[in-house]
């Protein structure tokens, strides 16, 4: 019996435009209308599902690779945060890089709107002019969203994620060597290569998914999970029950065992209500 189904975002539950459309929503609906939980497991900077694109649906979320963990209502229920001094020395080793400092109660950037966008140039195709018209909306229209704030103003919020992209081949080996160094304190786990995605170690979306069944009174066998990319594969090997779409890296098909059709012709949605059906013909969700 499958209580709760998690899924990643982009190249997963999203169409190809990386958006919820009609489609996607109706499934996600008969999913919660089931009395089953829908969880939005992803490392965007999510608040609640409405911010994604799936209106007054009542879905919790697993945020920023699992270090902000948020009820239907965008309630705040777990954070995961990283300790300051790593945050601060970190900062400080790499000036010239535009962090973004992930919190609770907002987004604190360590450079300007137009140097941080910049940092998305050296990207290419759909991906990229989805994630920049995203990104650009997400950046003028959110409160929440600090540009060029110093080291300590960030360091005045529990910081859970860093976000930092770079084209600059030098500053990508010396700040991945400076994570391999503190691997038993910090951990990288980018959706995509090109980008640095930094939490505690021992946090990702596996993690924050157990913490929130255990916290529902789910069992760890009674969720669902769908993902993609890298930073879907410690949720993918923890939860018995993993599907990764045909167009999963190799490593999330493995970790997942199961693999559906291609994410674009909505093989996760699908699989959802065809399960939530098959539940409903024999069992009821209590």
């Amino acid at each position: 019996m499958i209580k709760m189904f998690a899924s990643d975002l982009d190249g997963t539950l999203l169409n190809y435009f990386h958006r919820a459309d009609r489609v996607i929503r109706a499934a996600v609906r008969e999913v919660t209308e089931s009395g089953a939980h829908m969880v939005i497991a992803t490392g965007r900077t999510a608040r609640t599902g409405a911010s994604q694109g799936f209106g007054d649906l009542p879905i919790e979320v697993v945020g920023s690779n699992g270090s902000i963990i948020r009820g239907t209502r965008g309630e705040l229920l777990k954070a995961f945060v990283i300790d300051p001094a790593l945050v601060e020395e970190l900062l400080c080793a790499f000036p010239q890089l535009v962090f973004e400092c992930v919190a609770p109660d907002g987004s604190f950037l360590t450079g300007t709107l137009e140097a941080w966008m910049a940092s998305f140039a050296g990207s290419s195709g759909v991906t990229r002019r989805a994630m920049m018209r995203r990104n650009r909306r997400r950046a003028l229209a959110d409160e929440t969203m600090h540009f060029e704030q110093t080291p300590a103003q960030a360091l005045a919020h529990d910081i859970c994620k860093l976000n930092v992209r770079t084209q600059d081949e030098g500053l990508k080996r010396e700040l991945s060597a400076y994570l391999a160094d503190h691997a038993d304190a910090l951990v990288n786990a980018p959706f995509k290569p090109v980008m640095f995605e930094i939490s505690s170690a021992g946090v990702n979306k596996g993690e924050g998914l157990a913490w929130l069944a255990s916290y529902l009174g789910i069992s760890e066998d009674e969720v669902a999970v769908y993902g993609d990319g890298g930073n879907d594969i410690q949720m993918l090997e923890r939860f018995a029950h993993a599907y990764a779409p045909a167009n999963a890296d190799e490593e999330a098909k493995r970790a997942a065992g199961t693999v559906l059709g291609q994410s674009a012709l909505y093989s996760v949605s699908r699989h959802m209500v065809r399960t939530v059906r098959r539940q409903r013909g024999y069992y009821s969700i209590g």
